[in-house]
């Protein structure tokens, strides 16, 4: 590992245990800021020194109950300063495209430290604006659900839905009854939608990327109900298993939730956005690219609450579209998986919303759900979660949650403004690791040379 490797290890490793994560652990209900660790390369000192372990076993400074002793006893035996000044120095010396990559991760990182020392009592309070900045490089705004609820009314209506009784929260939670996917089949029935995506991803995405992403696997996953969590769901990219000649076999598991109350339409979007061709297909190509030697380290610990997270949940909710080789929802071929899909953006919106509301307008719990129920659609098991567990976090309520909406809505314009020959490359990483700021730059230079 060099230099910047190392400073990064140790920045994303250290700031993942201070909040109570465990990346080598294979469950999301160990796992938190850092999504992977993929590389063969040996841990570093912020994950493997003696304090470390007494951090994570009490959740660190998001835990219940802070373990002030514990946590610093690490601070002491880490420097996690050192670390992201270190990542700032790298990519100034590197420059181009990593290094705006790296110097936009380490904001995010620093953000994140700020926001535990402020849990501590040290340092200043972190203005929302700046949170939700630094992971989605846009300034915080409420969700404008109108259009996508309007066209869920529609089609509902038409599918025989009315909403003229019940209203429109009556009629969705009617059609999602009717529809609703039993757990005790869910295995079985993720292994059909799998090989539907995954057949889709294979005639409309692959001929557009680079011929050699053909062998590597898109979606080797198991998934795996899980009881009492308190996420719906948790895709855990693992990629630590090798062949026989070394080669990695790209393993993921998805741990869902229950307790979810989940149409088959909702269940399409969502393995399309876990799994093939979203996040399952996105982090397997990404290690084949760090094992090819076209990816940096960084690229093998992808981490949540940063500008890189927001462009992969852009990616993943409009997977279902890019799987269909469209643009629009209006245009997938089925209208019940239009209303699925149109729920689940409504979801992400309400996210956003309760980010808003929680942090922006320091909003009560029991109003930010009513307002998720009524002006999103949502569950009532969905409402609670994002209202509370979510929503009142004090990291991923003001740093992930705004960032499924604002990806979601760059990554669509992107593929409304580019060819997909020219964008979807580019979102994937085949030009180079991106986040939702740094595609700009990978996106003007194709067209710069296109037009040379």
């Amino acid at each position: 590992m060099d230099l910047v490797g190392r400073f990064v290890a140790d920045a994303v490793l250290g700031i993942d245990t201070l909040w109570g994560g465990d990346v080598m652990c294979p469950s999301g209900t160990g796992r938190f800021i850092a999504d992977s660790w993929f590389s063969d390369e040996p841990l570093p000192a912020a994950y493997t020194t003696p304090t470390a372990a007494r951090v994570r076993e009490t959740g660190g400074v998001g835990g219940k109950t802070v373990d002030r002793e514990a946590i610093e006893a690490y601070l002491r035996a880490v420097d996690l300063p050192g670390a992201m000044q270190g990542m700032c120095g790298e990519a100034e010396k590197i420059g181009g495209l990593r290094g705006q990559y790296l110097a936009g991760l380490r904001l995010c990182l620093f953000t994140m430290w700020e926001l535990a020392m402020g849990i501590l009592g040290k340092g200043k309070p972190v203005p929302y604006e700046r949170c939700v900045l630094a992971s989605t490089g846009r300034l915080p705004e409420p969700s404008r659900p109108e259009a996508k609820r309007d066209r869920v009314a529609e089609l509902l209506n038409r599918a025989g839905y009315s909403t003229a009784n019940g209203g429109l929260l009556g009629a969705v939670d009617a059609w999602r009854r009717d529809r609703i996917v039993p757990m005790a089949v869910i295995k079985s029935l993720g292994a059909a939608v799998i090989a539907y995506f995954d057949n889709l991803s294979a005639a409309n995405l692959l001929p557009l990327l680079p011929g050699e992403l053909a062998r590597v696997p898109r979606a080797n996953i198991d998934f795996l109900p899980i009881k009492n969590a308190w996420f719906s769901g948790s895709m855990n990219y693992l990629g630590r298993a090798r062949n026989a000649d070394g080669s990695p076999q790209y393993e993921a598991s998805y741990e869902i939730n229950a307790s979810l109350q989940i149409s088959f339409p909702e269940f399409q979007q969502l393995v399309s956005h876990e799994v093939v061709p979203g996040h399952v297909t996105t982090f397997a190509y990404l290690q084949d690219m760090y094992v090819r030697g076209l990816a940096g380290f960084e690229a093998t610990v992808l981490t949540m609450n940063t500008r890189a997270a927001t462009l992969f949940e852009g990616l993943a909710n409009n997977a279902i579209l890019i799987a269909h080789g469209v643009t629009e929802v209006d245009q997938l071929p089925d209208e019940d998986m239009q209303i699925g899909v149109l729920l689940a953006l409504l979801q992400d919106d309400a996210k956003n919303q309760s980010s808003y509301m929680t942090w922006g307008e320091s909003k009560p719990q029991a109003e930010v759900a009513a307002t998720l129920r009524r002006d999103f659609l949502v569950s009532e098991e969905r409402a609670d979660k994002l209202s509370g567990a979510w929503g009142k976090h004090p990291l991923l309520g003001r740093m992930y949650l705004p960032a499924y909406r604002s990806g979601t809505d760059k990554v669509a314009e992107l593929r409304r403004t580019f060819a997909a020959g020219r964008v979807l490359p580019a979102i994937y990483g085949c030009s180079g690791l991106v986040d939702i700021n740094t595609v700009d730059e990978v996106l003007r230079t194709t067209q710069a040379q296109a037009h040379a």
